[in-house]
């Protein structure tokens, strides 16, 4: 918890707020953000996530787990393999068979699912 108060101090200095300002913005009080700042009390969830908000931060920032304040990006890899049955089968229900392009999506997707597996 220590970081993030860090991180919740450097902050609030960095928009020249003092604690006071910070804790009547957020609808807190002075003392839990002295004592969040120096890692004594846990910060609410509802605190980091107004904190977030207010300074336009990614909650992964906030919370010390990356240090570009946009976040960091993750990579969504389903569990089953590019080449399944099961895969094709959703492939197949998430188009309309009457659309024009219908055939030719379906096509391109199998054809990525083929080159991931190499």
């Amino acid at each position: 918890m220590e970081r993030i108060g860090k991180r919740i101090k450097q902050l609030r200095e960095t928009y020249r707020l003092s604690q006071a300002e910070l804790a009547k913005l957020c609808g807190s009080n002075q003392a839990t953000i002295a004592k969040t700042e120096t890692g004594k009390t846990a910060p609410s969830v509802k605190l980091l996530l107004w904190l977030a908000d207010y300074f336009d931060i990614s909650m992964d920032y906030l919370c010390c787990r990356t240090n570009q304040p946009q976040g960091k990006p993750y990579e969504c890899k389903p569990d089953l393999p590019p080449s399944s049955e099961d895969m094709r089968q959703f492939i197949e229900m998430c188009f309309d068979p009457g659309s024009p392009f219908n055939s030719k999506l379906k096509e391109t997707l199998f054809q990525m699912m083929e080159e991931a597996r190499k």
